[in-house]
């Protein structure tokens, strides 16, 4: 590709533009369907068609990506699978708000063009999160982009949701569903947010008939008691052995309700005796159904009190119903007392309204003949669930698990494919439109108008997205899917549904692993979130630090089973080391001007034998690394390699070599080295960081065609004597370089060194690299000796058995250097004096917020740490004194 010099600094917006555009136009994110070549396949967690993209899709896809990347380097087969999630309440709810703004609504439009409407809406603003997943690098192949809602997918739900009923796994029955009332739909337990709130606890005394006495009753809820059709006691609460009557009146409607047994109460509870309301409480539900109970129901799915409530509460909102019968009971001599009670309140996840448990007739599956056979799929291996820790929890609810209520009562959505002849009531599910009734031939029959949980699509998404219910290639070769990236929170929304759907209708597991990644939070640790003001943009960031650097940020933080903590500054300090990356290939591409070629072994020397050697661990260990979802010690050996090893070492010690000091066949080894490293190093840091890397790529000359198709490197290089030489000679530059930091003397000041060493294979060894010593530490003389007696003046740090002395005499004034030090240990001494009040201080730690603490607490730290350091080279100016 092209060769010559790179652009003095790197500036990432017009790179990332052009190469994404080339490597679309390139197709060089396809899949080959019909491919002999390993397979590795990854289906994107689809976002909802109204997403933005945020942290979590950030790091979660950012990930995904790091891994096609690395796999297509290593020569597999890739197929990420991109698409996005229709997003039943959510995009109708934006719809809705979209249509209130024009001062109508979809009562209005009626049902075919709200649906028609909501379409309009996706073509127009549904692929914003396709163009920011983009943005952010991801190498999906697009041209497969699948939509839950396309014709292809909605064959493939018709057909499931056709074959559970014909089963027996999809029943539809009255049960108690969670209800929205502002979404005017059912929703799934795991589509309940729960939250701590203060209420009430309010004991109401339920007369016997004909007396005032009665039975105590404690609830949170009261205007659900009109419609209560029982009380219920424990059968071994001795409290009510005795009770004078089987029946108690109902206060404020006057009917008579039985009282009856029941273990399922709580006798520590309350007073023990519990209202049944079995048409608004699942659990009542169920003891409704025991003891063959009536079901009423006060509470209308719009929130307010049905006509059963009776005359005098109907139509009322139900927390004013609330007040109001707490207000009849106290009239009535009826509440005997109220308290405070903090207790769980459930939210829709959408709209946070308040959810009422509501009896209706809905469609379910009959999850636990399904969860079975996806509890064993990772019992026995068959899929790995990364980290460990989360196996317990997917069995805990696996195994607790409830049928799932499928049907929605909204109209974006897969519609249900039932109708109901309006002759004989027969109940029809069929994969084609029924034109008349099958039982009695009647064409009067009525479509069930609920559509199919958003869920439901999705949990067929690794096989329907692939052409099932057709046996497609797609299929054969990417079926099942190597891993599933994942956040915890759809750990059973979404992953085990999709275990559950992929082993009934494809006879195998969806993805040999679940890796499951941790939450980004802020850099104090905490949640981000809108109302705390702590959210940090991703599509900001990316505008201002470059993709790449917010790419290995996320990575280098992305340690397995830890929350992320994040801050623009981290970014930044990633920012940094793209730019040390660049003007290290800067700087080596002003000397490789043409494909060296392979480099001579006989020739190279001990700094080019050593960073091959590095090079060689560095290969293996990102391979194992991503082979492991170890993202983050991925990343650290990449920044500790380029940073240090390349930049600060190796490149620092040929220096002399490129420059031409050492002899043409010298130099011609040097750069042979320099240019495979360099090749390599570009090819590992590939995945982490695609768009620098093409585009140094593009410049190193010999390179063909994309970074997308090169090999993983390959190159074995190992030398462990070079290696144990180098990483001396380092020692010792460093515990020079160390000496000149704590003596405050000034890098350009050239020193002289005494190195002592009883080991004279070492000396010899640090004999025949001096000149690397010299140039890097800035001596202007070494000697290196057998032991002999301490020079005077001198500084010392003591090596893997190597004494090194460093002379101070004419280099600083002693005398000096110790009242400047003494100085600033005053200094130093005051200011931790003051943190130090403040954290003795009760009112400070009482009253100031956390982070301001932890703030002062860190200041503390660092003081301790400077002031030590300085006491440390004070001792040392004092012994060196006195030597």
């Amino acid at each position: 590709m092209s060769s010559g010099l790179i652009d003095k600094s790197y500036e990432p917006h017009d790179v990332e533009k052009k190469w994404y555009a080339i490597w679309e136009e390139r197709k060089l994110f396809a899949a080959d369907e019909a491919g002999d070549r390993k397979p590795f396949s990854i289906v994107i967690p689809p976002p909802n068609v109204t997403g933005v993209l945020h942290m979590g899709h950030a790091l979660n896809n950012t990930m995904q990506d790091i891994l096609c990347r690395y796999r297509r380097l290593k020569g597999d087969n890739v197929l990420w699978m991109p698409g996005t999630d229709h997003a039943g309440i959510a995009t109708q709810n934006v719809v809705e708000r979209k249509l209130a703004s024009q001062g109508t609504d979809r009562q209005q439009l009626g049902r075919e063009k709200f649906v028609e409407a909501v379409w309009r809406w996706r073509e127009e603003s549904g692929s914003a999160i396709i163009n920011q997943l983009k943005r952010l690098g991801a190498s999906c192949d697009w041209d497969r982009e699948r939509f839950t809602m396309d014709e292809g997918l909605s064959l493939a739900v018709r057909k499931v949701f056709v074959q559970l009923y014909k089963e027996g796994l999809i029943y539809r029955g009255d049960y108690i569903i969670n209800w929205c009332p502002r979404c005017r739909t059912a929703l799934s337990d795991l589509e309940v947010d729960h939250d701590e709130q203060e209420g009430r606890l309010y004991h109401i005394r339920y007369p016997f008939p004909g007396s005032t006495e009665g039975l105590v009753v404690a609830t949170t809820r009261p205007e659900t008691m009109l419609g209560d059709t029982a009380v219920a006691i424990h059968p071994d609460d001795e409290r009510y052995f005795n009770i004078p009557a089987k029946e108690v009146v109902l206060p404020l409607t006057g009917r008579i309700i039985p009282v009856i047994r029941d273990t399922y109460v709580e006798m520590a509870f309350g007073t023990g005796a519990l209202k049944v309301t079995p048409a608004h409480d699942p659990n009542d539900f169920q003891i409704g159904i025991r003891h063959n109970l009536s079901s009423i129901k006060v509470i209308n799915d719009d929130g307010n009190m049905a006509q059963e409530a009776g005359s005098q509460f109907e139509g009322m909102d139900r927390f004013a119903c609330r007040e109001a019968v707490v207000a009849a009971l106290k009239e009535q001599g009826l509440l005997e007392r109220m308290e405070q009670h903090n207790h769980s309140v459930g939210n829709c996840y959408r709209c946070k309204t308040v959810v009422e448990p509501n009896l209706s007739k809905q469609w379910f599956v009959k999850a636990t003949p399904l969860a079975k056979k996806a509890i064993a799929a990772v019992e026995d291996g068959r899929t790995r669930i990364i980290p460990e820790s989360w196996t317990k929890t997917y069995y805990e609810w696996m195994y607790n698990i409830k049928d799932w209520c499928i049907s929605r009562q909204i109209w974006w959505g897969h519609q249900i494919p039932a109708w109901t002849c309006g002759k004989c009531s027969r109940l029809m599910v069929e994969m084609d439109d029924p034109s008349t009734c099958e039982s009695c031939g009647s064409s009067e029959l009525v479509r069930e108008t609920d559509v199919l949980d958003t869920w439901f699509s999705s949990a067929l998404w690794p096989f329907s997205t692939m052409g099932w219910p057709d046996k497609t290639p797609l299929l054969k070769t990417f079926y099942p899917t190597s891993v599933l990236i994942t956040g915890f929170d759809i750990l059973f929304f979404w992953v085990a549904r999709m275990m559950m759907m992929g082993i009934h209708f494809m006879e195998e597991v969806p993805f040999r692993d679940v890796y499951v990644h941790a939450l980004v939070r802020d850099e104090h640790g905490k949640k981000m979130s809108k109302s705390k003001g702590n959210v940090i943009d991703p599509l900001e960031v990316i505008e201002k630090y470059g993709t790449d650097a917010f790419r290995f940020t996320l990575a280098a933080f992305a340690a397995m089973g830890r929350d992320i903590k994040l801050s623009e500054g981290r970014v930044e300090g990633y920012r940094h080391f793209i730019n040390k990356l660049w003007n290290a290939v800067r700087f080596s591409l002003m000397h490789i001007t043409e494909d060296p070629g392979a480099f001579d072994e006989e020739k190279i020397s001990l700094a080019d034998r050593w960073i091959l050697s590095k090079n060689s661990l560095l290969t293996i260990s990102v391979a194992e690394s991503l082979d492991n979802y170890r993202f983050n010690e991925a990343a650290a050996s990449l920044y500790r390699f380029v940073w240090h090893e390349f930049c600060d070492w190796y490149l620092e010690a040929v220096k002399p070599v490129l420059y031409g000091k050492k002899g043409e066949e010298e130099k011609a080894a040097t750069i042979a080295v320099l240019w495979r490293v360099l090749k390599d190093t570009t090819v590992l840091l590939h995945p982490l960081i695609p768009f620098v890397t093409e585009e140094i790529w593009d410049k190193i000359p010999g390179t063909h065609d994309s970074i997308m198709k090169a090999d993983y490197p390959d190159n074995r290089f190992e030398d462990p004597a070079a290696v144990s030489v180098m990483e001396t000679i380092i020692g010792i530059i460093t515990g020079i370089r160390n000496i000149r930091g704590e003596m405050n003397i000034s890098p350009s000041r050239m020193l002289t060194a005494t190195i002592h060493s009883d080991d004279q294979e070492k000396r010899e060894l640090i004999g025949a690299h001096q000149e690397m010593v010299r140039n890097l530490a800035r001596l202007e003389s070494l000697n290196i000796a057998g032991s002999g007696e301490r020079p005077r003046s001198a500084a010392t740090s003591l090596v893997e058995g190597v004494t090194i002395f460093v002379s101070l005499e004419g280099v600083i004034d002693f005398s000096k250097e110790e009242e400047r030090l003494a100085k600033e240990a005053g200094k130093v001494g005051l200011e931790l004096s003051t943190v130090q009040k403040k954290l003795n201080n009760k009112g400070f730690m009482d009253k100031a917020p956390e982070e301001v603490v932890q703030k002062v607490r860190d200041q503390n730290d660092q003081l301790q740490e400077k002031l030590h350091k300085i006491q440390v080279n004070l001792e040392k100016i004092r012994e060196i004194q006195n030597s």
